[in-house]
């Protein structure tokens, strides 16, 4: 069936690694680098990325790392990887750090090689600039070869940006070192990690490696691939991720570009962590861009969340598991837990321009299916959208449709904040959808139904039919009318029919 479009505004995913040459001597910064990203990965306004942060914040995995050294998170729009990154931060950020190192990967500059350092000044963020270690700048380029200031290449790098506003709202008064790996060459990047545990030995620090996951599969190829990545950055040894990234790559999975697109941040971070004597990693989150609303499940991207610190070992569980078609039936706690899921979307949304991930549910809840959000002010319809394809889960699904009811039906304007406390949600959840020889197969209450002739189709809910008493021909011929036919033209269309679970907030307490 045709897929449903989306009009709120994606914040990027990434940035193309293709990019201007550099002079790699002009090392003289300004006073403070601007927020180059700020309205694009992430709210300019103050207030909204406040409200993201805290949202992601308060839906954070529950600490679980013993005296954590390091984490890796990832870096795309916060509306698609802002609630893992929290998962990686919230691990840390009770402990009071003097210095947090970003190592960031290249996505910005021609041919850029070794290590790049922003050796001093400050990052801006709208809620307040992070001032460089200049000293830990310095004695890192001692420490390493490798390792030269290059303030230009740090111009346009989303990879070490997004990571700033999270530790100045959690880490006000700590300094930061941004760095940038420009090829992910083992040696170097191994180098690299030793030297900068060198550096960090007698600090308070923080080492946050950024890097988001597989580029580009299938939802379900994202899924096992980055759990596989997963399980081998947990290993906690750089050859081996460097050597089962590049494999899982050979697969010819389709659609996959990389695995980890900061496999050197990656590999630098795990031989630091090591130096500085973690022994444990624990992954913490994982979700990819076909788990969000505003996302697709035909070309996804991963992110995961992992910490490194020093304490005993465990083996790493499966990050996620597919969930495959079944005939589990909502019970009123599902049904519950979507409305909510639905109401709540729509408020991050208007408070923040981000949207949670569905999390913590009921596993039947990513069962793929496809559904209706209604929504209705004062008893009257104000926005219904649905999805019916069968490719993403549910709670997805639920999400996505409250964002479209509330923006994008062409029927009404656009929902405002001050109307969502005014608006109450009916979720309409589906069958799979099946053909029918005729009209006579149909029945009226029972069955929602898609009709498709050519390139025009339409749709009616099961409700339809009882809210509106037509008969069968009338039914069809509204039908006909909705997918811009002719009355009558059902005769020769093909007729799909449905069922639904239905139900409303007024209806589940």
């Amino acid at each position: 069936m045709k897929r449903t479009s989306y009009c709120i505004a994606f914040l990027l995913l990434v940035v193309s690694c293709s990019g201007e040459k550099i002079n790699p001597n002009n090392s003289q910064p300004q006073s403070t680098r601007p927020a180059a990203f700020a309205g694009t990965f992430y709210p300019a306004d103050s207030t909204m990325l406040a409200n993201a942060i805290t949202a992601f914040v308060k839906d954070a995995s529950p600490i679980v790392a013993t005296d954590p050294v390091a984490i890796i998170v990832p870096h795309a729009g916060y509306v698609f990887s802002g609630q893992i990154a929290a998962d990686g931060y919230n691990q840390v950020r009770h402990t009071a750090y003097d210095l947090v190192v970003i190592i960031g990967t290249n996505h910005s500059v021609s041919n850029l090689a070794g290590i790049v350092v922003y050796p001093k000044g400050a990052f801006a963020t709208p809620i307040g600039a992070a001032e460089i270690d200049e000293k830990a700048a310095d004695e890192l380029m001692k420490e390493d070869r490798d390792a030269a200031a290059n303030v230009p290449a740090h111009a346009k790098e989303h990879s070490v940006e997004v990571q700033v506003p999270f530790i100045k709202y959690l880490f006000p008064h700590a300094r930061i070192l941004p760095v940038i790996i420009g090829e992910p060459d083992v040696d170097l990047c191994i180098r690299f990690g030793h030297a900068l545990a060198k550096v960090l030995k007698n600090k308070e620090a923080l080492i946050v490696a950024s890097s988001d996951l597989s580029h580009y599969p299938g939802f379900d190829d994202a899924v096992r691939t980055d759990n596989r990545t997963l399980k081998t950055i947990c290993s906690m040894d750089p050859e081996e991720i460097s050597r089962s990234l590049s494999q899982q790559v050979g697969r010819n999975v389709p659609g996959l570009l990389t695995c980890a697109c900061g496999e050197g941040p990656i590999i630098a971070a795990v031989a630091a962590a090591k130096d500085l004597g973690a022994n444990s990693t624990s992954i913490v989150g994982y979700s990819n861009s076909g788990y969000n609303p505003l996302g697709t499940a035909d070309r996804v991207v991963g992110y995961g969340a992992v910490v490194f610190g020093k304490g005993k070992a465990s083996a790493p569980d499966d990050v996620d598991s597919l969930v495959v078609n079944s005939d589990y039936r909502l019970d009123s706690s599902d049904k519950r837990t979507l409305l909510g899921y639905a109401r709540k979307t729509l408020e991050q949304y208007f408070t923040s321009q981000t949207v949670p991930l569905p999390r913590h549910f009921n596993p039947f809840l990513k069962v793929k299916r496809g559904a209706f959000v209604t929504l209705r002010k004062n008893g009257e319809l104000r926005g219904c959208i649905g999805h019916m394809d069968e490719d993403r889960p549910l709670s997805t699904v639920v999400g996505a449709m409250a964002l479209q009811a509330a923006f994008n039906d062409p029927r009404f304007r656009s929902l405002s904040a001050d109307e969502l406390r005014q608006i109450e949600i009916e979720i309409s959840v589906l069958t799979p959808i099946a053909k029918v020889g005729s009209a006579a197969d149909i029945v009226l209450g029972r069955d929602g139904v898609v009709l498709k002739k050519g390139d025009k189709q339409a749709v009616f809910l099961p409700q339809v039919a009882k809210e509106t008493g037509w008969s069968r021909e009338v039914f069809l011929d509204q039908l006909c009318y909705k997918a811009g036919l002719n009355a009558g033209d059902w005769k020769k269309a093909d007729l799909f029919t449905f069922q639904a679970d239905v139900f409303s907030e007024a209806e589940i307490h």
